[in-house]
């Protein structure tokens, strides 16, 4: 399943990157695309799990930039 979130207060491109970065690394995602200049975050992963992998996109997000809001 492919979705796209739109996200708020994303501070800069390089912190894109790393979560982009720890976005993939998670198990059951395909693929992730963050944008910095368009403030948005595109997942795709598995259909049956998808729910709980957001869980963990937001974790980690979070990890990087504190204040940064995926919205679902």
């Amino acid at each position: 399943m492919k979705k796209k979130f739109k996200m708020q207060d994303l501070d800069c491109a390089n912190c894109a990157m790393k979560m982009e970065t720890a976005i993939r690394k998670i198990d059951g995602v395909n693929d992730a695309t963050v944008s910095f200049m368009t403030q948005k975050l595109t997942i795709d992963a598995d259909d049956e799990k998808f729910e709980s992998i957001m869980d963990q996109v937001v974790r980690e997000c979070r990890k990087v930039e504190p204040d940064c809001t995926i919205l679902r």
